[in-house]
């Protein structure tokens, strides 16, 4: 935005000390020439002639003369002040301002898309220090966010390329194979289609998850845990798999569709990621004083701590995750943790030791109950 002209900082603060030191340096003279005036008799005692008993009345100047030989002091001494206040204003505002002066360089750099650097401010805290640190953590969340989306962008790319890809190759074989059946081709073009769709869908789910672009109401969880281990509960069967649900009425408020939606892909992940056949899920629900709790268990493949912390990246598919069906486009648990921070909420993430993993939801409870 285009501004006008005018004075910088530093100026205005040396014009301000400067200001302040004639100011003190008037009201110290005005003090003096009013004691002058107001208490210096017009005649005093002084030690006379014949020795130091003796005393006589002595008088002292006029106001006229008091005034010629103190003006051209007072006025003296109100230069020097000036000067004084001039020249040490400016040099201890460009003191005070220097820290300033590197957070502005700072600004400037990660205004041109450099987020690598630091300001690293030294010395003991104070407000400037403390506007330094709260920059340089802003530059690294900034530069750790830039860093993920670059990621993202380039896993979505090659995500969504890979199904145009395919179709691609599809039409070509049926073009120059005219006697193809053309009855497997349109299957697996519409089974390459769903999964684009997919992935499309999940993005614009995560997308409007990150902008918390959604309308909060009442939702309780146990509720939503039901009906995702409802509509879920046929795939479990139909991989041998019991389904488990449990817990407390637990009340917060948010995105009924969006709470259902994470609800929905946490237990289809604990489905899917899971042992063929005696493998069990269990979903339960509680309520704190100021916190409820999602917590859903699987049985499973042992999973290292290390792995476990990658599973919520976008696109970070588990082990046998692409040859399974129901395999998801890869932002299950991606969307998860972006549906429980837009809600103010945490995830985590566990692995148990026999196999399995544990995934925990927190979000602020209804303020109806908090305490409750």
């Amino acid at each position: 935005m285009e501004r006008a002209p005018g004075l910088s900082v530093r100026l205005k603060l040396t014009l301000s000390y400067a200001g302040i030191v004639m100011l003190a340096g008037a009201l110290l003279l005005a003090a003096v020439w009013v004691f002058l005036l107001r208490y210096v008799p017009e005649v005093i005692e002084a030690p006379g002639p014949d020795g130091p008993g003796a005393f006589g009345p002595m008088s002292v100047p006029d106001r006229g003369e008091l005034l010629r030989a103190f003006a051209p002091k007072a006025a003296a001494v109100m230069a020097f002040l000036l000067l004084f206040g001039l020249l040490g204003g400016w040099l201890l505002a460009g003191s005070v301002l220097a820290p300033l002066t590197r957070i502005t360089n700072a600004a400037r750099l990660a205004a041109t898309g450099s987020l690598s650097h630091r300001i690293q401010l030294e010395g003991s805290a104070d407000e400037f220090r403390e506007l330094a640190d709260a920059f340089d953590a802003m530059l690294a969340r900034l530069e750790a966010h830039d860093a993920e989306q670059q990621r993202f962008a380039a896993n979505a790319s090659h995500e969504l390329r890979t199904p145009l890809a395919i179709t691609q190759t599809l039409l070509e074989v049926a073009r120059n194979d005219v006697h193809r059946d053309t009855g497997e081709l349109v299957d697996r073009l519409q089974f390459v289609n769903t999964r684009a769709i997919d992935l499309t869908e999940a993005l614009l789910l995560l997308s409007r998850a990150n902008q918390r672009s959604f309308t909060r109401e009442p939702v309780d969880l146990s509720l939503l845990a039901e009906e995702a281990t409802e509509s879920l509960l046929p795939l479990a069967e139909k991989r041998g798999l019991t389904l488990e649900t449990s817990g407390d009425v637990a009340p917060t408020v948010g995105s009924h569709a969006l709470l259902l939606q994470m609800t929905t892909n946490l237990v289809h992940n604990a489905i899917v990621h899971n042992l063929r056949d005696q493998g069990s899920v269990r979903v339960a629900t509680s309520v704190y004083p100021k916190a409820v709790v999602l917590t859903v268990e699987n049985t499973g493949e042992k999973l290292t701590p290390h792995l476990v912390s990658t599973l919520v990246e976008p696109f970070r598919r588990g082990t046998e995750r692409v040859r399974a069906d129901h395999a998801g486009v890869g932002l299950g648990l991606a969307i998860v943790k972006s549906i429980a921070e837009a809600h103010d909420g945490t995830l985590s993430l566990a692995p148990h030791p026999d196999g399995g993993l544990r995934v925990t939801v927190q979000l602020p409870v209804a303020p109806s109950h908090v305490g409750g």
